[in-house]
């Protein structure tokens, strides 16, 4: 188990059953969609936001990011972190049928890949001495063809699909997502493998 300085933002139950027995921290549900009318549940993270900051680990499916970036509106940038999960295919044990796009949520992933996902986050945690680490930047993008150059686009898209990450995601959300997952070596590494 470990312990974070922020708080957890899920979208549902059974993400916070999952993560309550891997994390020592508040794990807050969004209860879904239901969080863009719920001006109480709004105000609640926003408090938790500037007490202790907000750490977002929603699915990695439309709906995730939809709620991920509604988020991103209600709370000042530099009280909310982001946690990206890669998009895995499979059906949670407990649905009878896969997901509209056929991908794991968070209560389906396992364990390790979600605290790999946070360790990659810049979470805050606690005990553990930070390790300074080589943060992806939009010139490392340009570097290894990846963003502003010919055939760019279609890189990212290879890329993204190889990794097992959302091929929606803009130049930014990608650049956030890598650096949730892997340090600039390792992603060096994958583009040079092709």
């Amino acid at each position: 188990m470990i312990a974070l300085k922020e708080a957890v933002i899920v979208e549902g139950r059974y993400d916070k059953i999952k993560l309550s027995g891997l994390l020592s921290t508040p794990v807050i549900e969004t209860g879904g969609f239901r969080v863009f009318s719920d001006r109480e549940k709004q105000a609640l993270i926003r408090q938790i936001a500037a007490s202790r900051g907000i750490l977002v680990l929603t699915d990695s499916d439309g709906a995730g990011f939809v709620i991920r970036n509604f988020l991103k509106g209600c709370v000042p940038r530099e009280q909310i972190k982001h946690c990206y999960i890669p998009q895995i295919a499979g059906k949670e044990k407990r649905k009878p049928h896969h997901s509209k796009e056929g991908l794991l949520g968070v209560e389906g992933v396992t364990d390790e890949v979600i605290l790999r996902a946070i360790r990659q986050s810049g979470a805050t945690i606690l005990g553990e001495a930070e390790k300074p680490q080589n943060q992806i930047t939009k010139a490392d993008l340009y570097a290894l063809g990846l963003s502003g150059g010919e055939n760019a686009a279609q890189n990212r898209q290879r890329l993204l699909k190889k990794l097992g990450l959302p091929t929606y995601l803009s130049a930014n959300a990608m650049l956030a997502a890598l650096n949730c997952l892997y340090s600039l070596e390792e992603l060096a590494e994958l583009v040079a493998s092709g």
